[in-house]
């Protein structure tokens, strides 16, 4: 089956793909590059977020897609975020229509609150991570519901087809449930297999709320990024001893995921890999 047709239908009814391309930390052409790759070899979601600055380089390609009959806009699920800098209620709209003008889209798929905290908003836009004192510029707190009404407002207006948040863990989640009109339709977070998120998954599963999961197979690159702590004594999943035995025994490379399916047995020892390892600490 092809990686284009496999998707999961979301609790407000929408489909979404199985598989997506994240593109955090990509270069401009070389995320041109991955774009169009991607796009060629059956992706049809492409997160993005204003924290990535990279809006509108994949603006570009899909315009450039679309006038080359290669993909239709109704083939595709992009995916983006509400900028930390504008984490607050009055802000919601702004970073929306920001992140449409970058992407020269009327409309995106799917909008996520990044994450539930609020950095204070510094002159330049393009400073998503402002630092001040060696620290990050947080606010003292974030009103995740009064965020969240203002997402709501935005699939309303026709902004979004659907909503959901990223980076929520179940005390977050569960000051939006009690007063959604309109629920999450997912959450994306750091998973994979020495973070398995057996406990959020359980919670969300509840609710109808699949988690997306980002990092899927570590993240062994997120050192590149100055914003997160990386200890030299960090385990690299795909070095591990367990995988390296799996990548024999399938004649795979770690990380392809496609064209073969895992014994229960081999499934559990990979599950039996959880540490309850966070890779993405921020620094402060």
């Amino acid at each position: 089956m092809s990686v284009s047709t496999l998707r999961v239908t979301l609790n407000d009814g929408n489909t979404m793909p199985l598989f997506g391309l994240g593109t955090w930390l990509c270069k401009k052409e070389e995320l041109k590059t991955a774009v169009r790759t991607a796009l060629d070899c059956g992706y049809r979601l492409i997160d993005t977020a204003y924290n990535y600055l990279n809006e509108e380089a994949i603006g570009e390609v899909l315009e450039e897609c679309f006038k080359a009959g290669k993909v239709t806009r109704e083939e595709l699920f992009i995916s983006t975020k509400l900028a930390f800098i504008y984490n607050r209620p009055s802000d919601v709209a702004f970073s929306m229509s920001e992140s449409l003008k970058k992407l020269n889209l009327p409309c995106v798929d799917l909008y996520l609150v990044h994450g539930p905290m609020a950095y204070k908003k510094p002159d330049d836009p393009d400073d998503v991570f402002p630092i001040k004192d060696g620290r990050l510029d947080l606010e003292d707190g974030i009103d995740i519901e009064g965020v969240w009404r203002e997402m709501e407002k935005l699939v309303d207006e026709g902004k979004t087809k659907s909503i959901g948040v990223s980076n929520f863990n179940v005390a977050h989640m569960e000051r939006i449930r009690k007063i959604a009109r309109i629920m999450p339709v997912t959450n994306q977070v750091e998973c994979h297999a020495y973070r398995s998120q057996t406990k959020l998954e359980e919670y969300l599963h509840k609710f109808n709320i699949p988690i997306t999961a980002f990092a899927p197979i570590g993240s062994p690159d997120r050192g590149a990024s100055k914003m997160f702590v990386v200890e030299a004594d960090t385990p690299v999943l795909l070095n591990d001893p367990v995988i390296a035995e799996l990548v024999t025994t399938y004649n795979k490379t770690p990380a392809q995921v496609f064209d073969f399916q895992l014994s229960p047995e081999d499934m559990a020892v990979i599950a039996a890999l959880d540490k309850g390892l966070d890779l993405f600490t921020i620094k402060s």
